[in-house]
């Protein structure tokens, strides 16, 4: 699962880029190194998690995880299926929005063109098993703590696992993994090359990573300006 690639066994992959679109943000290429998850047919090793749309067109995600702390709309959804190359996988609720609301935002979310939907760790399994009977495109519950019962939320119709613990992350992936041999998981990595690899040794099969805002891009373009 976490096994290293032999660098003799890479091969050179052209890349084509163009002048305007060539300052993208690239994710860190560790990140390459997981097994990934494949999704009807498409493997995705790494989820950008953002809701910017300018973000979302200039980076090299496989996939965008877009999740706030909003009540979900489905304006936005398709404002984000409509603008990305990529898939999104957005979120749906099951905090602070719960119930019925929560799976016709799922309902909607996949008559939209998502790839799958994200529910946050609070949705009660109940909830989980609703929006399941409701949709045919992946349900991904985010995981914060050894507290959540991970046996109860695959019964219900759990599809991959969004292990999020903060520092914690690869500690929580390598404890769920112990148990679960085939579940998928994608996991947060934080920001340096030693703690993504750490937290694909411990398990994930892709990666969340947080890019930086366009306000802390527009700071160093910025201080270019004013030097000119």
């Amino acid at each position: 699962m976490g096994e290293k690639i032999n660098k003799k066994d890479v091969k050179y992959v052209p890349e084509i880029r163009g002048v305007l679109r060539g300052h993208m943000i690239n994710f860190p290429g560790v990140i390459r190194e997981a097994s990934g998850i494949i999704v009807f047919g498409k493997r995705i090793k790494s989820f950008a998690f953002t809701t910017d749309i300018a973000v979302i067109k200039n980076i090299d995600a496989d996939a965008i995880l877009a999740v706030y702390p909003f009540t979900p709309q489905s304006v936005i959804t398709e404002s984000l299926v409509t603008a990305s190359d990529v898939p999104i996988f957005c979120g749906v609720g099951g905090g602070l929005t719960t119930g019925k609301r929560v799976v016709n935002l799922a309902l909607n979310a996949e008559f939209t063109g998502a790839m799958g939907v994200v529910l946050n760790s609070p949705t009660p399994n109940e909830i989980v098993r609703a929006v399941r009977e409701a949709i045919d495109i992946p349900i991904i519950v985010t995981v914060v703590s050894e507290r959540d019962d991970i046996q109860k939320r695959m019964e219900s119709g759990t599809s991959i696992l969004n292990v999020s613990a903060g520092k914690n992350s690869a500690s929580l992936v390598r404890k769920i993994r112990e148990k679960y041999k085939d579940i998928p998981i994608i996991a947060t990595g934080g920001r340096t090359k030693e703690s993504i690899e750490e937290t694909i040794e411990a398990g994930a099969n892709a990666i969340s990573y947080s890019p930086p805002s366009t306000a802390e891009l527009f700071k160093g373009t910025m201080e270019k300006y004013r030097n000119m």
